[in-house]
This record gives structure tokens, sequence and C-alpha cells, in this order.
């Protein structure tokens, strides 16, 4: 009995001692959390409910009018499209062909190094430089794209690509799969590296083609790599700006404009804080729910390999 007592104000101190540490460790990204993620949401949040320039000290709370007519804004919706075809896209068209070319390094063994250096080389060049690089591309008169289809005779496919409604956005999304298809491969690349390979050359023993043990073995194994990719592919396409910015900035006519962009215009051009905050909140909210309702969905068709 008297032990019992006499060790229980030790388990208390060494107890308290642990959550004093957990403190300290924990203290400094508490603080940067709420400096640079908690402090601007909660200030977004709050300017959506004022009219206000962004210059001078003087707002007007106007209480919900701003999301109000964010609800009946047509550009704000139109963007939001946009935004949702680029999410599209970006899992038809990014996630098969990195994965196609992550198997097919794979297989490659040592010879595939330079090729995966070369295939890494667009993920690492300046979103800035890559569109400014293929705003020349597209240029509708001395455009390299352009200037090679008329030499072969395809003058009929020539177009304004990044000045024409019709082609804008597919133009930029075609930039923006080849500068993101390389991290894709590489995560991947790292999902194939940590499958076992007595399993694939037990599957070979039992006669197995290639097709089928990428069906049965590699696809599986690959379900939380593909899942994370889908995860980020989609969430990356939602808060998209730089490199559209710098081809399109949103046009022509609003044809290739994301919420990031008309977020930023209405603020920086139009000096409407009061009001870009309200899309800023706005796209929060979406981001949020779609990243709830993807992780939800993926861990449903989580299967053991």
């Amino acid at each position: 009995m008297n032990i019992a007592i006499s060790t229980a104000p030790a388990a208390r101190a060494r107890i308290s001692s642990q959550w004093l540490v957990i403190t300290v460790f924990l203290a400094p990204a508490v603080v940067l959390l709420a400096i640079f993620l908690l402090y601007p949401l909660l200030s977004s949040l709050r300017l959506s409910l004022v009219d206000w320039t962004g210059l001078g000290t003087h707002s007007r709370f106007v209480g919900l009018a701003n999301w109000a007519h964010l609800a009946q804004d047509t550009v704000f919706w139109r963007s939001l499209w946009n935004n949702v075809i680029l999410a599209l896209a970006s899992i038809v068209i990014e996630l098969p062909i990195s994965l196609a070319l992550a198997v097919l390094l794979e297989k490659a063994g040592r010879g595939s190094r330079i090729l995966k250096i070369l295939y890494f080389l667009p993920l690492l060049m300046s979103s800035v430089a890559i569109g400014v690089l293929f705003k020349n591309i597209y240029d509708p008169n001395f455009g390299p794209l352009n200037v090679a289809l008329r030499a072969i005779g395809l003058d009929i496919f020539a177009q304004d690509w990044l000045g024409d409604t019709r082609f804008s956005l597919a133009s930029t999304i075609a930039v923006i799969c080849w500068q993101n298809v390389p991290f894709y491969m590489i995560l991947f690349l790292a999902g194939l590296s940590s499958l076992p390979a007595e399993l694939n050359e037990a599957a070979r023993l039992d006669g197995a083609s290639e097709w089928t043990i990428f069906w049965r073995i590699k696809l599986p194994h690959l379900q939380g790599a593909i899942r994370t990719a889908v995860l980020l592919a989609v969430l990356g396409s939602l808060r998209y700006f730089d490199l559209i910015y710098v081809m399109t900035g949103g046009g022509p006519e609003g044809s290739s404009e994301l919420m990031a962009t008309y977020m930023y215009r209405t603020v920086f051009s139009s000096f409407q804080l009061g009001y870009g905050s309200t899309i800023g909140s706005a796209m929060f909210i979406i981001v949020s729910l779609v990243a709830a309702i993807a992780l939800r969905m993926t861990r449903r068709y989580e299967t053991e390999v």
C-alpha cells in the first residue's frame, strides 16, 4: 500500500514531463500553422463580409452580400467548371501516361537512368519559364508549332492556340500535363521499386504473362500510390494558377479562367479585396470538400494484395 502511494507522485511527474516534451516539440509547428494557415483563413473569411478596395482603412460591412453575388457570378462558375475539366484531364491523361512510363522504365533496369533524368527535366523547370516557352511555341505567326504544320502542308490545322476560345484551355492543359507527368512517374516508380522481386519471379515460373503480372500483382500493389496521385492531381488542379496566368491570363473571354486567376484579377486588377476574399474562401471550402470526398472514395475501393 505504501509502495503504491509512493509511486503515484513519481508516475504523475513522469507523465507531466512527457507532456512538457510533447508541448515543446509541437509548439513551433502549431505557431507556424496558426500564423500562415489559420490566421489567413480567418482573415479571408472576415474580409468576405466587407466591401473594400484594399486601399486605405475605410471598409463597409455588407454581410453575406458578397456570397450572394458569388452564387450568381457566371464567371466564377465558368472558372470552377474549367478547374473541374483540368482535374479530369489530370486523372485521365497524366496518370495513365505516368504509370505507363514508370512500368517501362522499371523494366528497362539500369539502362533507364538517362531516360529518368530526361523525363524528370520538365518538373525541374520554373512554371513561369515553361509558360513563356510554350507561349512562344503557340505563337500563331512565328511559333514552331504552326511553322511545322505549314511546312508539312497542314495549314488547316495551324491555329491561334491561345487566342482562340475553342483551343485556349486545351492548349494550356496539354502543357500542364507535360509538366506534371514526371512527378507522378517518379511516384509510381517508387511504388514499383518496393514490390518484392520474388513475386514477379514466382508469377513467371507459374506461366503468367507480363500483362497478367501487371494487372494481378503490380497494379494492386500500386493502389496506395494511385490513391495519392489521384488526390494530389485533383487538389492541385483546383488550386492551379501560375502557368495559366503566364500563358493566357485566364483569357480570351474567360475561356481558360480558373478560380485562382479570377481571384487574382478581382483583387489586384479590379481592386475588390472583399469579393476576392469571398472567391478565395469559396476555393478553400470546395477544395476541403473534394479532399474529404476523394479520401473516402479511394479508401472504399482499397483492397489487400
